[in-house]
């Protein structure tokens, strides 16, 4: 089996200026998701990846994280918006 992710195109998808404070908003915000996921499953804080110990160095608040993590997370959050945006949402703030 060969996968192809074929994710929606946003590549024309800009998005408003208001809403870009969201962004590190949404980025924490995944990051507290998949943290406390991770601590649900017995997962701890560890120096370095230990799967069989169920250790994790990224299991600390948003931010002490390295800034490539907090990254990838910012992308996730963009990414996310802007496929709402794509799919003919609206976001507002009220």
């Amino acid at each position: 089996m060969t996968y192809e992710p074929m994710p929606i195109d946003t590549t024309n998808v800009e998005l408003p200026v208001a809403i870009m404070n969201l962004i590190e908003v949404l980025a924490s915000n995944t990051h507290d998701s998949w943290a406390k996921q991770r601590i649900a499953e017995g997962w701890r804080y560890g120096p370095r990846r230990d799967d069989e110990r169920k250790e994790h160095p990224d299991l600390v608040p948003y931010e002490r994280l390295p800034e490539v993590e907090k990254q990838y997370d910012r992308v996730s959050a963009i990414q996310t918006l802007r496929v709402i945006i794509a799919l003919g949402y609206s976001i507002t703030k009220s």
